[in-house]
C-alpha cells in the first residue's frame, strides 16, 4: 500500500476566452471551474479539473462545487488507489468525478514513474495529432484556416448550425476552392439541424472535403442516423447525443461510425478509456476532445488519447482559445501534440497558484 491522502486542495479559476466560442448551444466569453491538488503523505502532488459545461453534458457550476466539495473530504486519509476503487461507485456530476480522477491517476502514475497515458498502456506513442479548432463559419475564417494550414494541420474543425444553413453552405462552399489537397474539413453541428435540412446540407457536403460530420440531427434518432451514415463516405460521429446509461446496448447497433470522447464529460479518463475499449471492438472510431478546458484538463484528455494508441486525429488544440491559464499545457507542433516524458499527468499548476485545503472549507475561504 502506498502513502495516504494527507490534503485535498480546491483552486476556483476564470478564465476570459481571446475570442467568443460560437456554437449552435451558445456563445461562451470565458470559462469557470476548480483545480483540484491532492497532497499524498510524502509530498507526492496529484492534479485534475472541472469544468463544468451542461451544454456539453456535465452538471452545472453549483453541483460540480458541491460534488467535489464532498468527495474531497473522504479522499483525506484513504490511500490513492482504495480512493480510486470506492470513485467508481460514486454517483456524482461527471466534471467532479473526472478532476478527482484524475489527480488520483496523476498520483498513481508519477508513484510508479510512468506518465498516464503509458500507464495505462505500456505502448502509448509520446505524439498524437490534433485538429484545427477554428470556431465557427463566420468573417474572418478564411484567414485562420490559412494560417492553421501554415502551421501544418489536415484537419480543421469548424462548428456549423450557427448561422443560417444556406449561408454556411455557401462559405463552405466558398472555403473548399482555398484547401489544398488532403486537408478536410471536421463539421460539429451541434444538433441544430432537423432532418430536412440534414438532407439539404448533405447534398452539398459530398461535393466538399469531408473528413467526418458530427451531432447533425436535433432529434438524434438511431434509424434516422442510420439512414443518414448510409448516404455517406465519411463518418457520421455522436458527441452529447452518447447515452452513459446504455452504452453497452447502444454500442451493439451503433448507428454511426465514429464517436467524440470527453473525460468532463465521461466522469473522467477511465470511464472514457474502458468506453473506447469496447466501441473499438466494434469496429467504431473514436476521437479524445476537450470541452475548452484549462490546461490540466488538456492534459488529462491528451494522456487518454495517447492510451488509445496510433490513428487518429483529436479535438485537443483548444487551449488557444484562453487568454490565460493555470499552467502551462501540452506542446503543439505542426498538428503534433507532445506528450511529456515525465511521470504523471504532465500538469503543473504555476507557482503562487491559490490553492485552499478543503479542510479550510466554511473558515472565511470561499470555495
Amino acid at each position: 500500500m502506498g502513502e495516504a491522502i494527507g490534503d485535498a486542495a480546491l483552486c476556483p479559476y476564470r478564465v476570459a476566452l481571446r475570442r467568443p466560442w460560437c456554437s449552435a448551444q451558445g456563445m461562451l466569453s470565458e470559462r469557470r471551474g476548480w483545480l483540484v491538488r491532492l497532497r499524498a503523505e510524502g509530498a507526492l502532488e496529484g492534479f485534475g479539473e472541472c469544468a463544468p459545461l451542461p451544454a456539453a453534458g456535465t452538471e452545472d457550476a453549483a453541483s460540480g462545487g458541491e460534488g467535489l466539495s464532498r468527495v474531497l473530504r473522504w479522499c483525506l486519509g484513504g490511500e490513492p488507489r482504495a480512493v480510486l476503487s470506492r470513485l467508481r461507485s460514486w454517483r456524482g456530476g461527471p466534471a467532479a468525478r473526472c478532476a478527482v480522477e484524475s489527480a488520483l491517476l496523476d498520483l498513481l502514475a508519477r508513484r510508479a514513474g510512468l506518465p498516464l497515458a503509458r500507464w495505462l498502456n505500456p505502448g502509448a506513442p509520446r505524439r498524437v495529432q490534433v485538429n484545427a479548432a477554428l470556431g465557427a463559419i463566420d468573417t474572418g475564417l478564411d484567414l485562420r484556416v490559412r494560417q492553421a494550414i501554415a502551421q501544418g494541420y489536415t484537419v480543421l474543425k469548424l462548428k456549423a448550425g450557427v448561422h443560417e444553413l444556406d449561408a454556411e453552405l455557401r462559405g463552405l462552399c466558398a472555403l473548399a476552392k482555398i484547401l489544398p489537397p488532403g486537408v478536410g474539413l471536421r463539421l460539429d453541428v451541434n444538433r441544430a439541424w432537423d432532418a430536412e435540412q440534414a438532407l439539404e446540407a448533405l447534398r452539398t457536403l459530398c461535393r466538399l472535403p469531408i473528413e467526418s460530420l458530427e451531432e447533425p440531427l436535433r432529434d438524434p434518432e438511431p434509424d434516422a442516423l442510420r439512414r443518414l451514415q448510409a448516404r455517406v463516405p465519411w463518418p457520421l460521429a455522436l458527441d452529447e447525443s452518447l447515452d452513459p446509461h446504455n452504452t453497452p446496448g447502444w454500442l451493439s447497433a451503433a448507428p454511426v461510425r465514429r464517436l467524440i470522447l470527453k473525460p468532463m464529460v465521461q466522469g473522467g479518463v477511465l470511464a472514457a478509456f474502458e468506453l473506447a475499449r469496447a466501441a473499438r471492438r466494434r469496429g467504431l472510431e473514436c476521437v479524445v476532445t476537450t470541452t475548452l478546458d484549462a490546461a490540466a484538463g488538456v492534459w488529462a484528455a491528451a494522456q487518454l488519447a495517447a492510451a488509445l494508441g496510433p490513428g487518429g486525429v483529436h479535438g485537443l488544440g483548444t487551449g488557444a482559445w484562453l487568454r490565460g491559464d493555470l499552467g502551462r499545457g501540452p506542446v503543439i507542433r505542426q498538428a503534433q501534440l507532445h506528450l511529456a516524458a515525465a511521470p504523471g499527468l504532465g500538469f503543473r499548476p504555476h507557482p503562487g497558484t491559490g490553492f485552499v485545503s478543503i479542510r479550510d472549507q466554511g473558515r472565511g475561504h470561499a470555495l
